[in-house]
């Protein structure tokens, strides 16, 4: 077996999203906003009718994934492999934080995926661990899956899916908060093509 589609949905807007800090593996929850984003974006996600759908065990992932439930009747399995990069000590720091503690440091992490925080992990990684699930999904499925997750993960895993060259992982933009990515299998190849990238409902 093989899938021949994978939606990417990054979870709705937190209440560190909008203070502008950094989360990791700290469990946030959405804010007001960030639940009306997900029931606004769960019908256009639905309608990609996937056969299976898991996520992220985070409470932003989970309440997110709740809401496409809510509209399809399909269960979203957890898996914790699906959480965010973990950020080590700049978890719940602000961006001007981070500088003031380790000057330069977030230049370099944006610009080397290879490159982790102080007792976190770099993108290089958490894109493997995300691999992991979606080769587990591959191998026992057909159609579409859906994974809720993190726009970290998002980001790394779709590089690492698209077997991208390390060092050009780092072009791949940001994916808005209920925005979501979409790959689909090339029938001759194989291989993941890049189809939707960022999309999302209009605000």
């Amino acid at each position: 077996m093989s899938l021949d589609r994978l939606v990417l949905w990054r979870h709705g807007e937190t209440d560190y999203n909008a203070a502008g800090r950094i989360q990791g593996h700290l469990d946030t929850s959405l804010t007001e906003n960030g639940i009306a984003q997900a029931h606004r974006a769960a019908p256009a996600i639905a309608a990609f009718e996937p056969e299976v759908a898991v996520g992220s065990d985070l409470r932003r992932a989970s309440a997110t994934a709740a809401a496409f439930t809510e509209v399809s009747g399909m269960p979203v399995r957890q898996d914790k492999r699906l959480r965010e990069t973990h950020l080590g000590e700049w978890q719940g720091l602000s961006g001007a934080e981070v500088e003031h503690g380790w000057p330069g440091s977030m230049a370099v992490w944006r610009s080397d995926s290879t490159w982790a925080p102080p007792g976190g992990e770099s993108r290089v990684e958490v894109a493997e661990r995300a691999f992991e699930v979606v080769d587990e999904l591959d191998s026992a499925h057909r159609a579409t899956a859906l994974v809720c997750a993190h726009g970290g993960l998002i980001t790394g895993l779709t590089a690492r899916l698209l077997e991208w060259p390390v060092e050009m992982w780092t072009g791949l933009g940001g994916v808005s908060n209920c925005h979501w990515v979409v790959l689909t299998r090339h029938a001759v190849t194989g291989r993941w093509r890049l189809t939707t990238y960022n999309g999302g409902m209009p605000a």
